[in-house]
């Protein structure tokens, strides 16, 4: 085959007219400028806000496909929200420094942080998410989880002074419920108990009530699944139904050790 013929060819089997890569790397650089307006103390709010919106109004024309779409409303929506939202994500920064023994200082929770790093584009994400703004709201997760190895779905609802320690291999599904004063560790998974498109209107992934801690590779699945308020969920378990309030479940694994006797 010819150079022309694989050219041709390939333009053939390019069917996707608005599949362009431009907005993952736009995305991108609008998280990291949106995350450094809100934190870095020497970046200015007021020159940032102006560079963020003729970043999103680019965004709108790459990811706004369908003319009749009010795409160009979203920004104004986001912008008078973002106070809240660094409440929000001020409140989540105490929570780690409060709860962590190896936090040195709340400046380190900002800058060095997985956990938080995640929850603060998962919290700006899901506002554009909820506004019905298409695609970049994952693209947004994605590139925390990237960064990461934290998956937070931006269809997700978090409340309050949420923790999410060392972070690495957390997955949090798009109808999952968290409420306030939740921790969880490496390696938890709120995860749908059965995958199927026809399922994707249903509420898939489980309730977390209030003042719950899940600690490491904890699996809690199921869109009924409701773990009770100050529940703690143990390491390694395995959950598809129900926990009420003020309840500990662990896991308790057979753990059998074998010595060789001393040879002499």
């Amino acid at each position: 085959m010819d150079k022309a013929s694989i050219i041709k060819n390939i333009k053939e089997h390019k069917n996707q007219p608005n599949l362009r890569f431009e907005l993952k790397e736009r995305t991108e650089s609008f998280t990291n400028r949106l995350f450094y307006t809100l934190f870095d103390i020497d970046t200015p709010v007021d020159e940032n806000l102006d560079l963020l919106e003729k970043e999103f109004d680019a965004l709108v024309n790459l990811a706004c496909w369908q003319v009749d779409k009010p795409c160009q409303r979203v920004w104004a929506n986001f912008v008078v929200r973002l106070p809240q939202i660094l409440e929000k994500l001020n409140l989540d920064a105490e929570a780690i420094v409060n709860c962590d023994p190896a936090s040195l200082s709340i400046e380190e929770v900002y800058m060095a942080y997985p956990g938080f790093y995640a929850i603060a584009i998962y919290r700006l994400a899901h506002e554009l998410y909820i506004d019905g703004f298409p695609l970049v709201p994952r693209l947004m997760t994605e590139y925390a989880h990237r960064q990461t190895g934290v998956d937070i779905n931006p269809g997700a609802r978090i409340g309050n002074s949420f923790f999410i320690d060392h972070a690495t291999g957390v997955v949090i599904g798009e109808t999952a419920i968290i409420k306030n004063n939740v921790k969880i560790y490496q390696g938890v998974t709120l995860g749908a108990l059965y995958v199927a498109k026809k399922l994707q209107k249903t509420k898939r992934h489980p309730t977390i009530e209030n003042n719950v801690t899940i600690y490491a590779n904890a699996t809690i699945l199921g869109g009924d699944t409701v773990i009770g308020e100050n529940s703690i969920i143990g390491g390694n378990a395995w959950i598809t139904e129900s926990v009420p309030a003020n309840s500990t479940v662990y896991h308790s694994p057979i753990i059998k050790i074998k010595t060789l006797p001393h040879v002499s």
